[in-house]
């Protein structure tokens, strides 16, 4: 079978396109006929060797895989062959075939394309659980969304949307905003041209945003300190500017303010470099059902129209390189996915 595989941590054409054996799935597995792959931030760290998950070198990467499941391994026995699946995995996406863990696995229904579907293994669920398990995001709430035109952007505009909040979008450019607007939002802030703090004290009264969802970090993190409402939440998701944001205690202080950190593989057991314990393996096990109810949520979303689910660009496996770009140029509207 094709797959990319990474022999050494570097620029993303350091992956080469190889012909590399099928994998057999172990004990808890499912095979699956990747249908699509998605292309992300994360994905480019970790080839870089730059994300926090290491595996061993080499691997294939790409953790947003949405596919038909072809074998099951041993003990796997609430999935079948045939089945349509999306599921993340810290490794395996970017090729026509890969074995994930079958706890991880969310059925998808016939209408979700396999590249729509490339944005509920972690997009999804990422905006979900920062949103209503962290920040407690409530209905009438104003939640501003910092690189909005991006997929974690977007996803988490169609999720603050479901919940009931007032969602500010901020994004760099007239497509993206366009984008942002598309799938919900309900104000816009071109930072390039515009003062993000004045506008967005402007929409709210002076009051500032309840909660901030921030995959970008650098000076959209320096700008949300100075937005937030007393009692506000910020979430950092990602450092998509490339600079990883210092956090002034004295605004947290005076303004009672809460930075919440999420890292949505900790609930789905990614990045374990040795097998958990048995009072872990407990504690994961609850973990992953808090994930499978939040899935049922989500594509119950989706059913009822609410989340879109947008893909902007798909592209061979032999292009990688390209997509990545879209990625690295931060030109990318949505989610751009590898199609093997």
């Amino acid at each position: 079978m094709r797959a990319l595989v990474l022999h050494a941590y570097g620029p993303i054409d350091s992956l080469k396109l190889e012909d590399v054996p099928k994998p057999t799935p172990a004990a808890g597995e499912v095979l699956v006929k990747v249908g699509a792959a998605g292309v992300s931030f994360a994905a480019m760290l970790g080839i870089q060797g730059k994300h926090q998950n290491k595996p061993p070198l080499p691997f294939v990467p790409g953790n947003e895989i949405a596919g038909e499941v072809v074998a099951l391994g041993e003990g796997v026995t609430h999935l079948k062959v045939g089945q349509r699946i999306a599921t993340g995995g810290s490794r395996g996406g970017f090729a026509e075939y890969c074995v994930t863990i079958a706890a991880n696995a969310v059925p998808i229904p016939d209408a979700l394309p396999y590249p729509e579907a490339t944005n509920f293994p972690t997009l999804y669920p990422t905006a979900y659980g920062a949103l209503k398990w962290k920040a407690n995001l409530q209905p009438g709430e104003v939640l501003l969304v910092h690189g909005a035109g991006g997929g974690s952007g977007l996803t988490g505009i169609e999720v603050g949307k479901a919940m009931g909040a007032t969602v500010i979008a901020s994004a760099g450019g007239a497509d993206k905003l366009a984008a942002a607007r598309d799938v919900g939002a309900d104000h816009l802030i071109d930072y390039r041209s515009e003062d993000l703090r004045t506008k967005v004290l402007e929409l709210t009264d002076g009051r500032g945003a309840d909660v901030i969802y921030d995959p970008v970090g650098g000076d959209a993190f320096a700008a949300s300190m100075r937005c937030v409402a007393p009692e506000g939440r910020i979430i950092p998701m990602g450092f998509a500017s490339g600079v990883i944001p210092q956090i002034p205690a004295n605004i947290l202080l005076v303004k009672n303010v809460t930075v919440i950190g999420f890292y949505y593989g900790y609930y789905n057991g990614w990045g374990g470099k040795t097998a958990p314990s048995p009072k872990e393996a407990v504690a994961l096990a609850k973990r992953r059902a808090m994930v499978a109810e939040a899935q049922k949520e989500l594509m119950r979303w989706f059913t009822e129209g609410k989340l879109k689910a947008m893909v902007s660009g798909r592209f061979d496996l032999g292009d990688w390189v390209k997509a990545f770009k879209t990625i690295e140029d931060r030109t990318v509207v949505g989610k751009a996915v590898l199609v093997p």
